[in-house]
C-alpha cells in the first residue's frame, strides 16, 4: 500500500491532544502517512502547560532531512516554533528541501494560556516562514498580533485576511472560532473570497483544534487537493472532531481526530 506523506514540525503534547499527537491521528484518519520533527517538549495535560524543553534547532533540522531524504514529503504544516532560531533552522530547511505545499500555523498561545512562541520570535515568522506558506491559518487573536491591530467583525476579518495575504502566504484562512456567533472563517488567496460556516459546538472541549485543522488542511494537500478545496474538506473534519471532542481531563479536553473510528 502506498500513501501520501505528510510531515508535522511542531511540538509535543504529554496529554495527546495538541501537536504533534494530534497532528498524526489527524493525518492517519485521513489516510496518509504521518511523519514528525519534533521541536520542543510540552509537560501539559488539560489544565495548562507547566513546562517546556526546546530542542536544538540543529537537531530539528536533522529531523526535516532524515524523512525528506528517504519518505519524501508530499505536504507539511508547521505548528509551535517557540524562538526565531528554530524559526529559521525550519525556514532553511523547508527551502532546501524545496517543500512547498506548506501550511503555517502560528502557535502563540495554548488553550490553557501559556506562551508558546516568544515576543521576539513574531517578526521572524512574518519575515522567514510566511512567504513559504501555501496555506496559513492564523486564529483572530494571532491574526490580531501578526498585523498589529484589532480585528472587529466579519467585515474586519474579510480586510484582515487580504492584509495577512500581503505577507507572503498564497491563501490565507482567518478562523472566527473566537468570534461570537456561528464560526465563520474567512478564505483568500487572491482572487477568490470564500467564507466558510459551521454551527458553533457548546463544548469547551476543543483543545487541540487549530492544530487538528491545519495538519487536515496539509493531509488534503498531500493527496494532491486544491487548497479551497483542502481548506473545506477540513472545515468539515474539524466541526465533527469537535462535535465529537473527548471527556477526558478536568479541563479543556481535547478534540477527537479519531471520530470515524469512535462512532
Amino acid at each position: 500500500m502506498k500513501l501520501p506523506v505528510a510531515l508535522t514540525i511542531a511540538g509535543s503534547d504529554s496529554g495527546g491532544g495538541a501537536g504533534i499527537q494530534a497532528d498524526l491521528k489527524t493525518f492517519a484518519a485521513l489516510g496518509v502517512h504521518g511523519t514528525s520533527a519534533v521541536t520542543a517538549i510540552t509537560a501539559q495535560n488539560t489544565l495548562g502547560v507547566t513546562d517546556i524543553f526546546e530542542l536544538d534547532p540543529g537537531l530539528i533540522r536533522a529531523q526535516i532531512d532524515a524523512v525528506r531524504g528517504d519518505l519524501g514529503v508530499d505536504a507539511a504544516k508547521t505548528g509551535m516554533l517557540s524562538s526565531s532560531a528554530i524559526i529559521e533552522a525550519v525556514a532553511s530547511a523547508l527551502e532546501a528541501h524545496r517543500i512547498t505545499r506548506l501550511v503555517v500555523d502560528p502557535v502563540m498561545v495554548a488553550k490553557g494560556g501559556a506562551k508558546l512562541l516568544r515576543e521576539d520570535a513574531v517578526e521572524a515568522l512574518r519575515r522567514r516562514l510566511l512567504p513559504l506558506a501555501m496555506v496559513l491559518t492564523p486564529n483572530l487573536p494571532e491574526a490580531e498580533v501578526l498585523l498589529g491591530h484589532r480585528i472587529e467583525g466579519l467585515d474586519a476579518r474579510r480586510d484582515a485576511a487580504r492584509e495577512l495575504l500581503e505577507l507572503g502566504p498564497r491563501a490565507v484562512v482567518l478562523k472566527g472560532g473566537h468570534a461570537e456567533g456561528d464560526a465563520v472563517d474567512v478564505y483568500w488567496d487572491g482572487s477568490e473570497l470564500v467564507e466558510l460556516t459551521a454551527k458553533r459546538v457548546d463544548t469547551q472541549n476543543t483543545h487541540g483544534s487549530g492544530c487538528a485543522f491545519s495538519a487536515a488542511i496539509a493531509a488534503r494537500l498531500a493527496a494532491g487537493r486544491t487548497p479551497i478545496d483542502s481548506v473545506r474538506d477540513a472545515k468539515q473534519f474539524i466541526t465533527s472532531a469537535i462535535e465529537f471532542a473527548l471527556e477526558v481531563g478536568q479541563g479543556h479536553g481535547p478534540v477527537n481526530p479519531m471520530f470515524g473510528l469512535s462512532r
